[in-house]
């Protein structure tokens, strides 16, 4: 399991990738691939191309990320889900909350 981040070049963009489980055990690699990050991102992108599996712990982690890109006025697109995932989030309801591709 592995978290990694980037940031585009024009410095607006971050994606974070979870690589593996997205559960308890990566709450402070996740959460140290968006704090102390330049404040000027506006666009957020979490990719769960490599994700097997998530739980209510990874739900969480996604919403806190949602507050710290400006609650109701962040942009987070969650991409390349796997059905399992993607059933998770539906099921959740975060398609109100985070565009899901």
């Amino acid at each position: 399991m592995g978290v990694q981040s980037n940031v585009d070049t024009s410095g607006k963009e971050l994606t974070i990738k979870v690589d593996g489980r997205f559960d308890f055990s990566a709450h402070q690699e996740f959460r140290d691939a968006y704090e102390g990050i330049s404040t000027d991102i506006n666009n957020y992108i979490v990719d769960l191309g490599n994700t097997s599996y998530l739980d209510s712990s990874a739900l969480g982690m996604l919403l806190l990320l949602r507050d710290h890109a400006g609650g109701d006025n962040a942009n987070i697109t969650i991409t390349r889900c796997n059905d399992d995932v993607k059933k998770i989030l539906t099921i959740s309801n975060f398609e109100q909350l985070f565009t899901i591709q």
